[in-house]
């Protein structure tokens, strides 16, 4: 559909990066998916484009403005390779940043951010926990001020970037229970006491890493205490929307992969002395994919033009992520049944978005999670 909220720049933007992933990704993505990891030249390519760049200052290798129709647009055409893992992979840096520019100590946004924004090096924001899942105001990784430093102890899992992050982003409970008490802190790769080991297999997004992180009494300066003490998880509540938005726009371009494979694979093949394409059932199936497609995108169209006017809106982005993920659930299942047998082989882009729909429903808040949320915004 036509975007009526496109300007050229915009555009640009969009071409540049399907451009990208048509010629450096696509061809490769199922190797990669395969081999459980990327090139880390990608890393850097993408850095050079200034994808992560939004809203960080131009001091620290930033673009210097913000636009979450281009943040979008991103996030859907990296998604048009068809395999999750490459933007998982590249991504897991992105709910990070903004904390670091905004509550780091001016050292430690001069060292790093550049690093980060370019490619150079990864990061990862730690929250999730064992223990915890989506309940993340119920943090039990503890620390504690001993002289001129904090000691951090607990853990925390589905850490995106985890084994290969350079920098992270940890929430800690410095206080009593609650949203209130949490605090967060910059911590180093190289810092004692902290260790890392990979998950196990995954159902999908083999070419990403997630971790669990440990800290036993991992010692951190006391400059790496990010903002006030206590207040830690109000700072990142923000950048969570942009996590879904960009979730939303992901599921987006998996919803039109699976319409354009399976409309290829209509076309070609043929059953009953025709094609596929010409059988009526076939061709209402192509109808209700379209549909969904065409509802997201208006869906995301607005929510963007909201983000950008302010304030947040924060119960249509959790609707809307609902909404997404069980779109994509019906056209990953629809497309499925076109391939028939053939979309269950390995290789077919198809059947790795089919593996890959549930992390999208869960990842960044769950539905049951994002029905609560929305609900609550919406003072009902």
């Amino acid at each position: 559909m036509k975007n009526p909220f496109d300007t050229p720049e915009r555009v640009a933007f969009r071409d540049t990066i399907r451009s990208f992933v048509a010629n450096e990704i696509t061809p490769y993505a199922d190797d990669w998916d395969e081999a459980g990891q990327i090139p880390w030249e990608i890393h850097e390519k993408l850095g050079a484009l200034g994808v992560w760049g939004f809203g960080i200052d131009e001091a620290y290798g930033g673009l210097g403005f913000d636009d979450c129709f281009m943040r979008a647009a991103y996030a859907e055409e990296m998604a048009r390779c068809a395999t999750g893992g490459v933007a998982a992979a590249v991504g897991g840096r992105s709910i990070s940043l903004d904390p670091i520019q905004r509550l780091a100590s001016e050292e430690i946004k001069a060292r790093a951010l550049p690093k980060i924004l370019s490619g150079r090096q990864g990061s990862s924001l730690g929250i999730t926990e064992p223990g915890g899942g989506s309940d993340v105001a119920n943090v039990t990784t503890t620390a504690r001020r001993d002289g001129n430093h904090w000691v951090l102890n607990g853990s925390k899992t589905f850490i995106t970037g985890g084994m290969t992050s350079e920098y992270f982003v940890v929430a800690a409970r410095t206080g009593g229970p609650g949203l209130t008490g949490v605090s967060l802190f910059f911590v180093e790769a190289n810092t004692p006491g902290f260790s890392r080991t990979a998950l196990p297999r995954k159902m999908g997004w083999w070419c990403s890493d997630q971790a669990k992180l440990h800290f036993d009494d991992a010692r951190v300066s006391a400059e790496c205490l990010m903002g006030e003490e206590d207040c830690g998880f109000l700072a990142v509540m923000e950048n969570f929307n942009l996590e879904r938005v960009a979730l939303i726009a992901g599921m987006l371009g998996m919803m039109k992969t699976c319409f354009d494979s399976a409309l290829d694979w209509a076309r070609e093949r043929e059953t009953f002395g025709k094609k596929l394409i010409r059988h009526q059932v076939i061709r209402h199936k192509f109808a209700d994919i379209s549909a969904r497609i065409d509802a997201v995108e208006c869906y995301l169209n607005q929510i963007c033009w909201m983000v950008n006017e302010g304030p947040m809106p924060v119960a249509e982005i959790c609707k809307a992520k609902v909404f997404t993920s069980k779109a994509l659930e019906f056209c990953a299942s629809e497309a499925m049944q076109i391939f028939g047998g053939a979309g269950y082989l390995r290789g077919n882009p198809v059947e790795r978005i089919y593996r890959e729909v549930k992390v999208m429903a869960i990842g960044g808040g769950s539905e049951e999670i994002m029905r609560d949320l929305a609900v609550r915004q919406m003072e009902l």
